[in-house]
């Protein structure tokens, strides 16, 4: 593909408008802090599915992105990872630096059996299975997707996931101090709610999920791709991740003889629908395979 289109290289690179973005979006969720410190319980879950969250779930689309290094570029590998952590605050809990360990495993051994943690347990797929368990497992998508890497390919703990909880745990207080818990519960709700079942949540099905036999990767093309960086264009994504979410869309432009043709999503919420109700599908319908660790440089 770079042979037929080397113009694609010149999209590789940090987006300069990234750290504003995401800057803005956390100096928001901490002025939501403030305006919900009096509001009943009600309304502080609502805003929190309904408002908060959707910025939350973007911030760990944003923290995805930050992970390929595309906030300052590869050479500012450091910057990129404090700013992924600066982009953590709102989300509640400490995330972005243990994302970052196992997100290279996911590009590196797509579907890999026990390296890919992306990958759905033989439990999860076997319990799982009818629309009302589909459904349980698409609300807890939080749990297992924090708790999985822990049982399928435990890591050793780093110095930036120490750090990353420090941070994180330390201005989780500061907002108890300013605010009170209401505030708190807020900022975490809005994470578990909305990285569960909600309409932004299709994307975890959508990229990976064999819908349709010998395909295990598909884009979305669809409006929410405005409030996720552009994670829908997955395809795209996998073939080039150093290029920033941004310019994905270019790449399909350029290169739109492969990827026009290849199955993709328009709804994520019809990913969700098709996924609880369509008994060929559920959480075994992934593409698993036998990879071979790569070699570290």
């Amino acid at each position: 593909l770079l042979a037929k289109y080397p113009e694609i290289k010149t999209l590789m690179g940090p987006d300069p408008h990234l750290k504003w973005i995401v800057s803005g979006m956390v100096f928001t969720q901490l002025l939501a802090c403030y305006l919900v410190k009096d509001l009943s319980w009600k309304w502080i879950f609502f805003w929190a599915y309904a408002f908060g969250g959707c910025i939350n779930h973007s911030l760990t689309l944003a923290i995805h992105d930050i992970s390929h290094n595309v906030a300052f570029g590869n050479k500012q590998a450091r910057w990129n990872r404090w700013f992924a952590i600066f982009a953590n605050l709102p989300v509640g809990v400490p995330y972005s630096a243990s994302f970052k360990k196992y997100h290279i495993d996911h590009h590196r051994y797509l579907g890999g059996d026990s390296l890919d943690v992306d990958i759905p347990t033989d439990f999860e797929g076997w319990f799982f299975c009818t629309p009302l368990r589909k459904l349980l497992w698409l609300f807890l998508q939080p749990l297992f997707y924090s708790l999985r890497p822990l049982y399928v390919n435990p890591k050793a703990i780093t110095r930036m996931e120490i750090i990353n909880a420090l941070v994180q745990f330390s201005v989780d207080l500061i907002i108890y101090y300013l605010w009170g818990l209401k505030a708190v519960i807020y900022l975490i709700a809005g994470t578990i709610l909305c990285l569960g079942f909600h309409p932004i949540s299709g994307h975890f099905i959508a990229e990976h999920y064999m819908f349709l036999k010998g395909y295990e990767t598909y884009s979305y093309y669809g409006p929410l791709n405005w409030l996720t960086f552009n994670v829908g264009y997955h395809m795209e994504h996998h073939d080039f991740p150093s290029i920033p979410g941004c310019r994905l869309p270019m790449v399909k432009k350029i290169a739109a003889e492969y990827y026009d043709n290849l199955p993709h999503h328009q709804s994520w919420i019809r990913v969700l629908w098709d996924f609880v109700f369509d008994d060929t599908l559920g959480p075994y319908s992934r593409v698993k395979r036998l990879c071979k660790l790569a070699k570290e440089s």
